[in-house]
C-alpha cells in the first residue's frame, strides 16, 4: 500500500471482476515501537507511510465508486488512536491521525450518500504483534499477549460487518477496548495515573530469537 499505482489496479481489477464497489475497507498498518529516543525520524516517517497515507490511497483510488454506489467506506483505527500509552508515538500517532481522517471523511462524505464507518480494534487476533519496527513479519514468533485478552478475528470480523450493515460512525472491537476507551474519554486521570502506577507500556518490538 505504499507503492504507487498498486491500489489503483486493485481498484480497476475489482471493477472489471464485479462491475462496481459498494464497500471499501482501509486497513493499512503495521507498529513501531519504542522510547522517542531511541527512534529515529526515518521510523516515524515509514509508520505514517504505512498506517496513513496507505489508508489516503486507498481513499483516492476509490473515492469516485463509493460516490457512485452511495457506498460505505471502511477505516481500520485503533483503541491506540485513543489512548496512547509509553513508548507507542509512532503507532498512536498514525492511528490518532486516522481517526481524524475518518471524522472528517464522515462530515465529507455525508452528502454524497457515502457512510464513513472507523473501526477502532483492541487486541485483536493477527500478525501485527510479530512485525517488527521495520515492517518485517517474524512468523517464528509466538504472540506476546495472554490468550483470554486476544479475540479471534472471526468474532471481530462479525462485529465489523454488522458495524458497516448499520451505517456506523464508530465501532470499539473487544471489551477491554470499549474500557479503554471510555475511561480515556471521561476520566483521562485515571488512566494517565493508572499508566504511570503500574508502569505500563507498548508491548516490545519483536525480534529474532
Amino acid at each position: 500500500m505504499t507503492i504507487d499505482g498498486d491500489l489503483e489496479r486493485a481498484a480497476a481489477a475489482t471493477r472489471a471482476a464485479y462491475g462496481r464497489i459498494d464497500v471499501v475497507v482501509a486497513n493499512a498498518g503495521f507498529g513501531v515501537v519504542g522510547p522517542v529516543e531511541r527512534l529515529a525520524l526515518a521510523d516515524y516517517r515509514r509508520q505514517f507511510e504505512t498506517n496513513v497515507f496507505g489508508v489516503l490511497r486507498t481513499v483516492h483510488a476509490t473515492l469516485a465508486d463509493l460516490k457512485a454506489s452511495r457506498g460505505r467506506l471502511v477505516i481500520i483505527g485503533s483503541v491506540a488512536g485513543h489512548l496512547a500509552t509509553p513508548g507507542s508515538s509512532p503507532y498512536s500517532m498514525s492511528k490518532f491521525a486516522v481517526r481524524a481522517l475518518a471524522e472528517a471523511l464522515g462530515h465529507e462524505l455525508a452528502p454524497a450518500g457515502v457512510a464513513v464507518t472507523l473501526i477502532s480494534p483492541g487486541l485483536v487476533a493477527s500478525e501485527l504483534r510479530r512485525v517488527d519496527n521495520r515492517g518485517t513479519l517474524h512468523a517464528e514468533l509466538l504472540e506476546p499477549m495472554p490468550g483470554w485478552l486476544v479475540v479471534p478475528a472471526e468474532r471481530a470480523a462479525r462485529t465489523i460487518v454488522r458495524a458497516v450493515a448499520r451505517r456506523r460512525r464508530e465501532v470499539v472491537v473487544t471489551g477491554h477496548g470499549k474500557v479503554a476507551v471510555f475511561l480515556q474519554r471521561h476520566a483521562p486521570w485515571l488512566v494517565a495515573a493508572g499508566l504511570r502506577a503500574f508502569r505500563l507500556r507498548s508491548r516490545a518490538e519483536p525480534a529474532r530469537r
